[in-house]
């Protein structure tokens, strides 16, 4: 039976779902010749099929499967686990949020410090569980989420190939897209913070992590633009610019604003209790902004609009480096996808065989 890709209400019942299912799968299908207490392993088909309520069920699926000797059922159980554990903290709201890039990042930071053989077999892990996913997923009309996650470019392990093409919007899109966040309908009290923060990540390519890490003193002025402190991955601090012009009215309303919430700290954006905006939030203002837009991509959460900057960076510039520095990036490798839409590189390739082209006779 197929199920629709966000099966549950929340993000996190979603991605226990998918794991509940996937793990029963592979109970069913890995090689069992080992398997000795065939009541244990019942056992643990059994609540794998009654369904799981937690992560903590769905470790000891794992743990009881491979104590009745299941042998490789961890090979996929643990790295699913840490995923969930990721996952989670980033606050998503829907299972389409999750790309190529963000699993990128989990695996950087699940194996730091794993072997080689580890590390594959979490790669492993994520490339079965997705694979599945794209499989067994399907809406009312019938259509199917198709994540296509290769990770054959990561920085434990670097493949021949490079990494899966990004979601963006051109420069037409982009147009579109800004005239519809200035006329969308927000409530007053919300308004200028919205605009703010997604201009925020679409005129500097910023991470909406990072946007929702600004604090007040991370906006520096300089002549006509902002220097913004900003604190990458593993708490690595750079500098991004942004002209004021674009985002000064939408700052100066969001101050007024915030004077009067009882702001927790001195973050840039909280909510109207004072807290903390999520991820999960903005992704989904982004999504209504686009289809408001009549703007429609395969992942059409907020990373996007970072995707959308450092396209049009290096379009614009044909600069490696300049993107790699902008956007943070560890290593340059990490940069290159962005030189997927090179018209002037595709039609030097194009033209390499022009001289050598037979020419048609003159009548």
């Amino acid at each position: 039976m197929r199920y629709p890709i966000d099966f549950k209400d929340r993000f996190e019942e979603t991605l226990l779902f998918w794991m509940e299912r996937f793990v029963r799968n592979k109970v069913t299908t890995l090689s069992n010749h080992q398997v000795k207490e065939r009541k244990r392993l019942d056992a643990v088909l059994l609540k794998l099929t009654r369904g799981i309520t937690n992560i903590e069920e769905l470790k000891w699926c794992g743990k009881e499967a491979r104590n009745a000797g299941l042998i490789g059922i961890n090979t996929y159980v643990n790295p699913l686990i840490k995923l969930y554990e990721r996952l989670s903290y980033l606050g998503l709201a829907s299972m389409k949020e999750i790309d190529e890039e963000m699993l990128s990042d989990y695996l950087v930071i699940a194996t730091s410090g794993l072997s080689d053989a580890s590390k594959k077999n979490h790669r492993i892990a994520l490339l079965s569980f997705f694979g599945y996913i794209d499989k067994q997923n399907q809406d009312d009309q019938g259509n199917s989420h198709l994540f296509r996650i290769e990770l054959k470019n990561w920085g434990g392990l670097r493949g021949k190939s490079g990494e899966k093409l990004p979601a963006y919007m051109n420069e037409k899109e982009l147009e579109r897209f800004l005239e519809a966040l200035d006329s969308y309908e927000f409530s007053l009290d919300i308004r200028a913070r919205n605009r703010l923060v997604i201009k925020l990540i679409l005129y500097t390519g910023i991470r909406v992590s990072e946007a929702l890490g600004l604090r007040l003193k991370d906006f520096l002025p300089d002549q006509d633009s902002y220097l913004l402190k900003i604190r990458g991955k593993g708490n690595k601090e750079r500098m991004v610019m942004v002209k004021k012009e674009p985002i000064q009215k939408e700052l100066d309303e969001w101050l007024g604003v915030r004077q009067s919430l009882n702001a927790q700290e001195d973050w840039l954006f909280c909510n109207q209790k004072g807290g903390r905006l999520t991820q999960a939030y903005v992704s989904r203002i982004v999504e209504q902004i686009l289809l408001w837009a009549g703007i429609r991509k395969e992942k059409n959460g907020a990373h996007m609009l970072r995707h959308s900057f450092a396209t049009l960076l290096y379009q614009k510039k044909r600069d490696l480096v300049l993107v790699q520095e902008a956007l943070g990036h560890a290593d340059l490798n990490t940069s290159r996808i962005y030189t997927h839409f090179d018209r002037e590189r595709l039609r030097e390739a194009a033209s390499l065989m022009d001289d050598l082209t037979p020419k048609k006779k003159e009548n």
